[in-house]
């Protein structure tokens, strides 16, 4: 099987690959986590808020993305968010939202829900007598989340974070499904158009593998560190 295998496509193709591809997976991932981090802390908060609606909410909100298939939420996104942003605005059409802004909200939306977990987990094990101390002082709940709750549950969920952040880098290969050319994308148009395809999903896994196994590494480095401070 490789003893025709072309190193020469691989070659030739690595500036589209990373100039158009990894860009893209880079750019999706980055704005997906920051989105999903922030979304997913306000569900965590709400989720350990003492009114029990505010917590309902939130907890059906996160056990539905968690029990639905991500493929299955992007073609969701896809075809409902211009409707959605129609009725939001008052628009008689479907608004223009675009394969990429689709991806984006999507993957917000999905992971914020992991993100939730993870925060809420990072909340709860922050002592309750910090925040004892915070209301002595005459700090609100908001203000003892900002300053006193989220800084040191934040500290105390890096690692797992950075592991979510790196599933969502392998998850952002499913935005295939919607013709955007990512990493994998990329490597699949090359690989059909030089009938290649084996040389460029091996480069791809090859890839994929050394990035998320150096990014897990690395996690493993930053966990044993903290936990050596705390």
């Amino acid at each position: 099987m490789f003893s025709d295998f072309d190193f020469d496509v691989i070659w030739r193709s690595l500036p589209y690959l990373f100039k158009e591809g990894m860009t893209f997976t880079l750019t999706l991932t980055a704005m997906a986590t920051v989105g999903g981090i922030i979304f997913g802390t306000l569900l965590a908060m709400m989720r350990l808020s003492r009114f029990r609606w505010l917590s309902a909410v939130a907890g059906t909100y996160v056990n539905l993305m968690r029990s639905l298939p991500l493929l299955l939420v992007i073609f969701w996104f896809y075809f409902l968010v211009p409707y959605i942003g129609a009725w939001v605005i008052g628009s008689p059409t479907p608004i223009q939202v675009g394969a990429f802004w689709s991806s984006v909200i999507t993957f917000t939306m999905f992971e914020a829900a992991f993100f939730c977990e993870i925060m809420r987990a990072g909340i709860q094990s922050v002592s309750r007598g910090q925040t004892y101390a915070a209301y002595a002082l005459g700090l609100n709940y908001w203000q003892t989340m900002g300053s006193v709750i989220l800084p040191q549950a934040f500290r105390n969920m890096i690692p797992v974070l950075l592991t979510q952040t790196i599933v969502l880098f392998q998850d952002t290969s499913l935005v295939y499904v919607l013709s955007i050319t990512d990493f994998l994308g990329a490597a699949s148009k090359v690989a059909q158009r030089d009938g290649r395809l084996v040389e460029m999903y091996v480069f791809a896994a090859l890839v994929y593998f050394i990035i998320c196994f150096t990014a897990s590494r690395l996690v493993r480095v930053l966990q044993q560190r903290v936990a050596i401070v705390r």
